[in-house]
């Protein structure tokens, strides 16, 4: 027996066993729903936060050791918590006492871990009674003291860096007054503890309740809000997705009965996917978000083949049993060959650098197996059964028609393009390809980007939230706000976004030298001094205005300055120590470490730069340092997340379209022996991708964390089209047709159900838009164009194809 036909024997043979055996089978799945139902309480939920895409790059750990090994006002971890404060003047009497309010709360709360608090108010109040060490005596300092002496003390005060660097742009020292400030609490939990979120977010609370504008943040706080997004999102897309699915259920089954057992099979489908996140120990994040409402989408495409398929039969007189064998010989192997290369776009994903696409794309994978089985093996049994109960009971049957035929208005607008392209299908084909070559050209400069933005919800919600009922109203978001605050108020926070690590012996002669010569001719975006130098924060830079405060201090600066560039070049071991014993220490402390063997170097980049720019900027001026250096911040940082998503969209798109078109030439040489409609099946889906990325570079949307996945999900979703539309074809051939007959009855039959695939596939994940979260808006709405752009390149691109392949045929057979 030929290839071919064990796998038409093969499929005879599991058609017969569902259609001798329904309750078995049926039973059978049922039983294991019951054992994945309890593998979703296990079910654990990740932050989905930027840290996960993040590990183990070199960026980042050159982070993690400045934060580690730096003292700064803006370097946090999972220790400190950021109080943000905004008015007026934050520096009045009564500011001051409001935020050291809160600060008193905090330190009465043992659980909450005080052990320090840094912060203007905190500062002021120790300037003028360095005896007052708790945020209770910093009060009294503050309510006593006179308006002369808080003037004095902040104007004192602002000749440190350190203390400036605390104050929002507008801070005036002669006036005293600033209208923004941040105040850093560190914590000190017991060893193994990981509450840092009830902690932030009892703060919070207590923030709240103050009579000032104090804003918290901290990494606990992020983490809720991530958490909250993806429950608020998938509150919010889920019962839209299910009443879009229904509506399209209805319209497509047009029967109760059936409606009920296609809403059955995707309840297990989702309980199967979630029961197997929770035995394998798969975190749901945000990226998972988009994987049930694509299962939902894919299953209600085999439903609607199943049943329609069944119907094509049904309706010509067959009886039951042999309609739905007849049905399943037909989609079996399709629904494989679908599940197949549909598995190949997700799982491409795989073989992503980034750990939260790399599961994304398994869980996928594993909920498309899941979705064959149940909607290929499942629900033909259920429908037998159904059909069986209708007859006992005499339930009508209501509309059993297919979807569409060829008498239909839809059947005949979807017979249009085997009818055009039978004039010159090679002309057209042609074209296209021109076409696709001109749009992939526009298509291949689409931005790429990576930015913590992406992931959190809007700083205000859309306006359809005032609309929904309580139940469903998402959660106050605080996050994005308090982010924006900081960017816009404290330039500190925004030039240290750019910094070198620098590892060294800096006791040794001219070190600070080796330091700053860089800076001197610095690529383009860093050159933003006054005569194209960089602009730069160091230990030099420290040493320098302490010098300039301190005139003996400067004459040590002066004599140990060899060249008279203004740098000193010998006596480093006693600078340092001079400085580290001056008010100054703490600045000095942000740039150079206890043992002297490290420094940080901040940078003030050029806002008119892009990304991409600054990153490749940055490692070339990291590679003009004497010592070992890595450029690092949160620019640097994502720059380097956004090359990788780049070439994992890239690895994965070029792996989905060629271990698709490799199982199709396989799977069509053995079915059919003919290779070559492997490579036809492929092309449609191709076509699609680009003018995809075209669309993507028109509408000014970039590959992201989650859209870089869309090039290769699209080929998983779409290839489902072209290959019922060819697997439909090749039947109809087999059957005697002739081309041109098979491509019609294939267009206005299959054809009909795509159309409701596609109308139902588009529209659920299209859901993901009302997402709070506006990456998986994007990513709803781009994919609901692919579902949308496959459907019509299998309509309209994939008939010329198959004509153009037939006559091929014919003059090669």
């Amino acid at each position: 027996m030929s290839p071919g036909g064990r796998v038409e024997a093969a499929t005879e043979r599991v058609g017969e066993i569902i259609t001798d055996r329904p309750r078995t089978v049926i039973i059978a799945f049922l039983l294991l729903t019951a054992v994945f139902a309890g593998g979703m309480t296990q079910v654990s939920t990740s932050s989905g936060s930027t840290d996960s895409f993040t590990e183990d790059l070199p960026e980042q750990q050159a982070l993690d050791d400045i934060n580690e090994k730096f003292q700064g006002p803006f370097e946090t971890d999972s220790e400190t918590t950021q109080l943000i404060h905004e008015g007026d003047d934050v520096l009045t009497r009564q500011a001051l006492l409001e935020m050291l309010s809160v600060l008193e709360r905090v330190d009465q709360q043992d659980d909450l871990w005080m052990s320090s608090a840094n912060g203007p108010a905190p500062a002021i109040a120790q300037a003028i009674d360095p005896t007052a060490t708790t945020p209770a005596e910093q009060q009294r300092v503050i309510r006593h003291a006179s308006d002369r002496e808080l003037r004095s003390a902040i104007r004192a005060l602002s000749e440190r860096p350190s203390f400036e660097r605390t104050l929002s742009d507008d801070f005036n020292s002669r006036e005293a007054a600033a209208s923004a400030s941040i105040t850093v609490i560190t914590h000190d939990p017991p060893e193994g503890a990981d509450e840092m979120q009830r902690v932030q977010t009892t703060i919070q609370s207590m923030a709240d309740d103050a009579d000032g504008s104090i804003h918290t943040l901290g990494s606990g706080i992020i983490d809720a809000e991530f958490s909250n997004v993806i429950g608020d999102s998938m509150s919010l897309v889920m019962p839209v997705v299910m009443v879009l699915l229904l509506t399209f259920l209805v319209i497509a089954y047009r029967d109760p009965i059936d409606l009920v057992l296609g809403l059955i099979a995707l309840v297990m489908t989702i309980i199967w996917t979630f029961g197997f996140l929770g035995f394998a120990g798969i975190p749901f994040d945000q990226m998972m978000i988009s994987v049930p409402v694509l299962l939902l989408a894919v299953g209600v495409d085999f439903g609607i083949h199943i049943i329609n398929r069944y119907r094509e039969e049904t309706i010509d007189g067959t009886e039951p049993i042999p309609s739905m064998r007849l049905a399943l010989g037909q989609l079996l192997v399709a629904f494989v060959i679908v599940t197949a290369t549909t598995v190949f776009g997700f799982g491409a994903n795989v073989v992503s650098d980034l750990a939260p696409i790399r599961r994304m794309g398994m869980a996928a994978s594993v909920g498309i197996v899941f979705t064959f089985l149940i909607f290929g093996l499942f629900l033909p049994p259920a429908k037998i059964e159904s059909d069986r109960f209708r007859e006992r009971y005499n339930v009508p049957a209501f509309n059993s028609t297919p979807i569409a035929s060829e008498d239909s208005g839809l059947g005949r607008m979807l017979a249009v393009p085997a009818r055009i392209s039978d004039r010159a299908p090679a002309m057209i084909v042609l074209a296209i390809l021109v076409l696709a070559a001109v749009v992939g050209g526009y298509g291949a400069g689409v931005d790429n980007t990576f930015d913590t933005d992406d992931f959190l919800p809007p700083e205000e919600q859309p306006g359809y939230v005032d609309y929904l009922p309580a139940s469903m109203t998402p959660a106050d978001y605080t996050v994005t706000e308090t982010v924006n605050i900081i960017e816009d108020r404290f330039a500190t926070a925004e030039s240290e976004s750019v910094m070198i690590y620098v590892e060294g012996p800096f006791e040794r002669a001219h070190a600070l030298t080796a330091l700053t010569a860089p800076n001197e001719d610095p690529p383009e975006s860093f050159a933003v001094g006054p005569h194209g130098e960089a602009s730069a924060r160091s230990i030099v830079t420290v040493i320098q205005s302490y010098a300039d405060q301190n005139p003996q201090f400067g004459e040590l600066v002066e004599r140990s300055d060899l060249n008279g560039d203004g740098i000193p070049d010998q006596n480093l071991e006693r600078i340092y120590d001079e400085l580290m014993a001056s008010p100054y220490a703490d600045s000095a402390d942000d740039y150079l470490t206890e043992d002297r063997r490290a420094a940080k170097v901040s940078y003030t980049v050029d806002s008119e730069a892009s990304q991409d720019e600054i990153a490749t900027d940055a490692s070339r001026l990291a590679e003009d340092f004497r010592y070992s250096a890595t450029a690092t911040g949160e620019t640097i940082i994502f720059a380097a997340v956004s090359d990788l998503i780049y070439e994992s969209a890239i690895q994965g798109l070029v792996l989905a379209i060629g271990l698709s078109a490799l199982f199709l030439v396989l799977t069509y040489t053995i079915l059919e022996r003919k290779p070559m409609l492997g490579i036809v099946n492929v092309f449609p889906i191709i076509v699609a991708v680009i003018v995809l990325l075209a669309t993507m570079r028109a509408l000014g949307m970039s590959l992201n964390a989650l859209t870089a996945t869309i090039l290769s999900i699209s080929i998983g979703v779409g290839i489902a089209y072209s290959v019922h539309v060819t697997h439909r074809y090749t039947d109809e051939i087999g059957g005697g047709m002739e081309s041109r007959e098979a491509l019609l009855t294939t267009l206005t039959g299959t054809g009909g159900a795509l159309a409701g695939s596609m109308a139902t596939t588009s529209l659920g994940t299209g859901a993901l838009t009302l997402a709070i979260s506006p990456i998986l808006g994007d990513f709803g709405f781009l994919m609901a164009l692919s579902v949308f752009y496959s459907f019509v390149a299998s309509m309209t691109v994939l008939p010329p194809a198959l004509q153009l392949w037939a006559r091929w045929e014919t003059i090669v057979g």
